[in-house]
């Protein structure tokens, strides 16, 4: 199916950007890298009568360590980050993401703004977002603001952002000493959406206690979510099976889910707590300093 006829609009900076989103509101959509909005556009799903492409802002596109937090523009591409071997060491929950998203050819064009301001209810940043603490920041017509991850979400396809704000960059704050994370998905086919996924960070103490714990869920509900629940039954606690086993029980109640072809509500739910029972161990053995490459489920 084709897209339905519209106004194609190029910005030429981030102000532009705003400006042409002011005038035009809700009738405009952003054009970044295309990997989550033309699939839209061809169902017809979305029928933006104008499109503003931001695809050429350089200033958008880079990737920058500012102390105890990794700043990444929104325009960053999968692939880049995929392929970023500081962030595979640091922050090795966000190469599990960008590494498993689509095809080869979706990683080279689809960024990492574009798939958050989509938020398709099976996508893979929401819960790394959501597990990590991280923030997004978006710049309109009254200035630049920051939106925590707790707050970005709103529904299906639907976030905090204004219509007419730009996605700018997204902020991740760097764990401390003994830190692992991990994010697992499963899908029907290779390439396909997540029928459900799970991202986790977390840090210990001497002890081996969870000094701090994140857990994210996607695919499942409408939107990604953050399961506190199972968060409080591990924070303070070492992490031993029976107390995963407990947390993963929470992951399994947090959502009612929802039926479609690929699975129902019931099986979603299950699968999303064994893939965050996955997900711990994963994180966990890289919390220990050991090597693990990206887990394909």
């Amino acid at each position: 199916m084709y897209p339905r006829a519209f106004r194609y609009q190029r910005a030429t900076s981030v102000e532009h950007a705003v400006a042409l989103l002011h005038q035009y509101g809700e009738e405009a959509r952003l054009l970044a890298g295309g990997a989550s909005l033309i699939p839209l556009m061809k169902l017809r799903l979305v029928n933006p009568s104008v499109l503003i492409d931001i695809g050429r802002l350089d200033t958008l596109a880079g990737r920058v360590w500012a102390g105890d937090r990794l700043v990444i523009g929104a325009l960053v591409r999968h692939a880049d980050v995929a392929d970023d071997a500081e962030i595979a060491a640091r922050l090795p929950l966000l190469r599990d993401v960008a590494a498993q998203i689509g095809d080869v050819q979706i990683r080279n064009m689809g960024t990492l703004g574009g798939a958050l301001a989509e938020t398709d209810p099976a996508g893979d940043w929401g819960p790394a977002l959501l597990a990590l603490g991280g923030m997004v920041h978006a710049m309109g017509p009254a200035g630049e603001r920051t939106i925590a991850a707790d707050d970005f979400f709103v529904d299906a396809y639907t976030t905090a952002l204004a219509p007419d704000e730009v996605l700018v960059a997204v902020t991740f704050p760097l764990p401390a000493a003994r830190a692992g994370s991990a994010h697992l998905k499963f899908e029907v086919r290779a390439g396909d959406f997540a029928v459900a996924n799970c991202s986790v960070a977390l840090t210990l103490d001497e002890a081996g206690r969870c000094a701090t714990i994140g857990v994210g869920l996607g695919g499942v509900g409408l939107v990604p979510v953050r399961v506190v629940q199972a968060e409080a039954l591990l924070r303070g606690e070492e992490p031993t099976p029976e107390r995963i086993a407990e947390a993963a029980a929470a992951v399994r109640e947090c959502t009612e889910g929802f039926d479609d072809v690929r699975g129902s509500a019931a099986y979603r739910q299950h699968l999303g707590a064994v893939l965050f029972e996955r997900a711990m161990a994963v994180a966990l053995r890289r919390a220990a300093g050991e090597q693990v490459g990206v887990v394909h489920v």
